[in-house]
């Protein structure tokens, strides 16, 4: 059945309050949602950590790996270390006996290349943070009676790993762990 002009109108109208109306419903969820304790005190955590994350990064990239690239056997430094697993069209006419020196020379070359030096740093960023993140936390238990680390065990009857503080029936074969 066509819809008549005249009640177009008052259908439009209607739909426009429809939609303001779930544009405010809609907003007024995400106001609460957004402006929770919790959901701020995440926001502020998650600065927090990225903050901590480039410290820990620049720690081990300016500070850690320099000294590193010293040693007889590395001749560069860690993230320009790579391994050519094609090389280019002109890989013999680069260097006296072929190759590239940068990785950047050899990626213009065309040559396909592995940066192991690159995911050694990643891999050592990654040690470090987790390091770093693990003493913090065992300061911050040192100083308060909230445990953050959970200690835990394998059970000797289904091998899974509990918490040190259990003493229940396992439930694979009802028998008692007590780990403490």
């Amino acid at each position: 059945m066509p819809i008549r002009l005249e009640d177009s109108g008052e259908m439009l109208e209607n739909a426009g309050h429809e939609v303001s109306n779930r544009a405010k419903k809609w907003w007024s969820g995400f106001a609460d949602f957004a402006l929770q304790d919790n959901v701020l005190q995440v926001a502020v955590g998650l600065i927090i950590a990225a903050a901590f994350t480039t410290v820990v990064t620049s720690f081990v990239s300016d500070i850690l790996l320099p000294p590193l690239s010293l040693l007889p056997f590395m001749q560069k430094n860690m993230d320009e270390k790579f391994a050519i697993l094609r090389p280019g069209h002109h890989y013999n006419q680069t260097l006296k006996h072929g190759g590239y020196n940068t990785m950047d020379q050899a990626i213009s070359d065309g040559a396909v290349i592995m940066a192991y030096g690159v995911f050694v740093n990643k891999c050592l960023n990654f040690m470090g943070l987790g390091l770093a993140l693990y003493a913090l936390a065992s300061f911050y238990e040192w100083f308060s009676d909230d445990p953050i680390i959970k200690h835990t065990v394998k059970c000797k009857y289904c091998r899974k790993w509990i918490s040190v503080k259990v003493s229940y029936p396992c439930l694979d074969y009802l028998s008692w762990q007590c780990p403490g």
